[in-house]
């Protein structure tokens, strides 16, 4: 095993349409497997190994991803970023790069995630906007569903919302925020002007959950579920159970806010 000697954070932003998520899956396009394809022809072949801060779902995008490189010899942070934007696929793109310290630990590190699921509903919108935006052809009650939003934050027990745990995953989990608000943050001609996006933040996150959560909010809108029906999900009633995952497509990891470790380094 290599001792690696230098570490590095790179901010990352990618439209996820086109891949498996981030994890490496054997013949299929990751962005995991995007990055170490690029970093192996920026390094020459050096080793070098890469840490993300989570995974994501096949088709997921992100406007904020971060992951931690390690090496054997020392890299100058401003080239490394242009060189990243050079040869990376046109579908991602490096924010920043910055030296961290030797104990920094991208996973344990990561303080909050921010997640956003973009949606509208009724007349069908320009085809343009469907790599990150779910569409509903039927009406939706909107402001139902902002009221029910809210009765997500706080602690709860996530049983629901997630599927096949394991015995040792930790189910009781604090939602610090959650809301459905306007869409401001997608905006061009294309975007439906009546838009929406859920926006939730916590310190992490069960695998399919804020797509089950944004399921839940759906059949809220729709009439099939009352508020009631929502609050009883979260304490792990089964009679209320959410039985389908939202698409990916609508899905960004919008910021990931690490601990402190610049003071470190």
């Amino acid at each position: 095993m290599p001792t690696w000697t230098h570490f590095y954070l790179i901010r990352i932003q990618f439209l996820g349409l086109h891949y498996h998520g981030w994890q490496k899956q054997p013949e299929l396009p990751s962005i995991h497997g995007a990055i170490d394809d690029t970093l192996k022809t920026i390094l020459n072949s050096a080793p070098f190994k890469t840490l993300g801060c989570s995974r994501t779902d096949a088709k997921v995008s992100a406007e904020d991803y971060v992951l931690e490189l390690f090496v054997k010899n020392a890299l100058i942070p401003e080239q490394l970023l242009h060189q990243l934007n050079k040869h990376l696929p046109s579908d991602i793109s490096a924010r920043a790069v910055e030296p961290v310290h030797e104990g920094f630990n991208i996973i344990q590190s990561a303080r909050t995630k921010e997640y956003h699921y973009y949606f509208s509903f009724g007349k069908k919108p320009h085809p343009f906007s469907s790599p990150l935006m779910h569409h509903i052809r039927q009406e939706l009650n909107v402001q139902r569903m902002k009221l029910a939003a809210g009765k997500f934050e706080g602690n709860h027990n996530l049983r629901q919302y997630t599927q096949k745990p394991s015995e040792k995953t930790e189910l009781q989990r604090e939602i610090l925020s959650a809301q459905i608000v306007h869409n401001q943050y997608l905006v061009g001609n294309f975007i439906p002007v009546n838009s929406y996006v859920f926006v939730v933040k916590a310190s992490g996150f069960l695998r399919y959950q804020v797509r089950m959560m944004m399921s839940a909010l759906f059949e809220i809108g729709r009439g099939a579920w009352s508020i009631e029906d929502l609050v009883n999900s979260l304490s792990g009633n089964t009679i209320s159970r959410v039985m389908h995952v939202a698409p990916p497509v609508g899905l960004v990891l919008h910021q990931v806010t690490l601990d402190a470790y610049k003071d470190k380094v």
